[in-house]
C-alpha cells in the first residue's frame, strides 16, 4: 500500500516552496527594476535619485534574506541572483562615480560569483558614461572611466572564469575595447 501521508507531506512542502518562490520572484523583480533605475539616474547625474533607489534595493534584498532564511535554497533562484547582480552593478558604478574606487559590498550579503558577474557589467556602464562625458568634453572623466574599466579587466583576467562568468567577462572586454577607441579618438582631437 502507498504511504499517502508521506506523499501529502511532500505535496505540502512543494506547494509551500512554490508559494515562497513566487513571492521571491516578485520581490526580486522589484529590486532589479529599482537597481536599473539607479543606474539610469547615475547616467543622468541624478545622485539623489540613485541613492534613493539603491537604498530601496538594499531594503528589498535584506527583507528577502530575512523572510526566507529558513528556506536557503530559495537564494539559488535565478530571479533573486539576477536582482543581486544588478544591485552589484549599480552599487559599484555608484561607488566609482562618488569615490573613483570599487570594492567589497558590505551592506547586503553577495555571493562571490554574483559579485563577479555584476562587476563584469560595470565596464559597459563605464563605456556609456564615458561617451556622455566625451560628448560634454569632460576628457578627464572619460579617461577615468577607461582606466577603471581596464583595471577591472586586469583583475578579472586572473580568474579562471567559465560558462556564464566567461560570457560576462567577454562582454566586459568588448566594452573596454570600445572605451579604448573613444579615448584614442579623443587623444587625436587633443593633438589638433
Amino acid at each position: 500500500m502507498l504511504q499517502k501521508a508521506y506523499l501529502n507531506k511532500i505535496k505540502k512542502n512543494l506547494h509551500s516552496y512554490h508559494t515562497k518562490r513566487g513571492e521571491v520572484i516578485g520581490m526580486s523583480n522589484n529590486a532589479l527594476h529599482h537597481a536599473k533605475r539607479a543606474i539610469f539616474a547615475l547616467h543622468r547625474d541624478n545622485t539623489v535619485e540613485a541613492i534613493e533607489k539603491i537604498k530601496l534595493v538594499e531594503k528589498i534584498l535584506k527583507d528577502i534574506y530575512k523572510k526566507y532564511k529558513t528556506t536557503p535554497k530559495i537564494f539559488n533562484e535565478g530571479s533573486f541572483k539576477a536582482s543581486l547582480e544588478e544591485y552589484v552593478e549599480a552599487k559599484c558604478f555608484f561607488e566609482f562615480l562618488q569615490t573613483n574606487k570599487i570594492g567589497e559590498i558590505k551592506t547586503v550579503t553577495i555571493p562571490e560569483e554574483v559579485y563577479l558577474a555584476g562587476l563584469c557589467d560595470v565596464p559597459g556602464e563605464l563605456y556609456r558614461y564615458a561617451i556622455k562625458s566625451a560628448t560634454n568634453k569632460d576628457i578627464e572623466m572619460t579617461k577615468k572611466c577607461a582606466e577603471m574599466a581596464q583595471e577591472i579587466i586586469g583583475e578579472l583576467i586572473e580568474f579562471n572564469l567559465t560558462s556564464y562568468l566567461r560570457t560576462k567577462f567577454d562582454q566586459a572586454k568588448s566594452a573596454v575595447q570600445k572605451l579604448n577607441i573613444v579615448v584614442y579618438e579623443l587623444s587625436l582631437r587633443e593633438d589638433n
